[in-house]
């Protein structure tokens, strides 16, 4: 079992930046890789950023250039930094994890096991 638990979200202007953390906790060591999700009021859930324990990378298209994943093992913690924001990053965003290695680039809801409870992030125009 993996508890995941996001903080730092809020409410920025665009163009302006955020940092999401999520801790995580319990059977870490068996944890292959984490991503951040995000749904939008009204909208399904979908993949913004995942990492991989060998450090992989990859990105959804509307977040390229401007959100960087990333982790820090020896805290177990994840992070995402969110710059030049839109307000069509408007959304509920979710730290997952899953012991999975088959498809470590895999950024679809199905494929994570492990979510936290979620941080709001409000982006005003």
């Amino acid at each position: 079992q993996v508890q995941l638990v996001e903080s730092g979200g809020g409410s920025v202007q665009a163009g302006g930046s955020l940092r999401l953390s999520c801790a995580a906790s319990g059977n870490t060591h068996s944890i292959f890789r984490m991503a951040w999700f995000r749904q939008a009021p009204g909208k399904g859930r979908e993949g913004v950023a995942v990492i991989a324990s060998d450090g992989s990378l990859s990105y959804a298209d509307s977040v390229v250039g401007r959100f960087t994943i990333s982790q820090d093992n020896g805290k177990n913690t994840l992070y995402l930094q969110m710059n030049s924001l839109k307000p069509e990053d408007t959304a509920k965003y979710y730290c997952a994890a899953d012991f999975n290695r088959r498809a470590w680039w895999s950024l679809s809801v199905s494929d994570f096991g492990y979510w936290g409870q979620g941080t709001q992030v409000t982006v005003s125009s």
